[in-house]
């Protein structure tokens, strides 16, 4: 899967997107960008998708926009968590069972 972000019109504006969201959140430069992520949560499996809507368990189900590596945690961001206002959401690290990357 080639890298995007949703509702971005081309590759500039997701790459402008993209640091834009990690300059807020603070994360670090990026070696690998995730796609996919599976973790446990509250003592349930949980998956969210660059694209697609947030688990249910969080209540919410805005679009995920980006996924940080951010050491012991990932950070997970839709418009209103992590993007514009609010934390992102965090899956640590520990807790990943599975994690797949954009090609490019």
């Amino acid at each position: 899967m080639d890298f995007f972000v949703p509702s971005a019109s081309d590759p500039q504006q997701a790459e402008a997107v993209f640091t834009s969201i990690a300059k807020h959140i603070q994360a670090p430069a990026q070696q690998q960008r995730v796609y996919k992520l599976e973790w446990r949560h509250e003592g349930k499996v949980c998956q969210c998708e660059i694209g697609k809507p947030l688990p249910a368990i969080f209540r919410n189900d805005e679009t995920v926009l980006a996924i940080y590596d951010c050491g012991e945690v990932y950070k997970i961001c839709t418009p209103n968590r992590g993007a514009i206002k609010f934390d992102p959401i965090l899956a640590s690290k520990s807790a990943v069972q599975h994690v797949e990357f954009f090609s490019h």
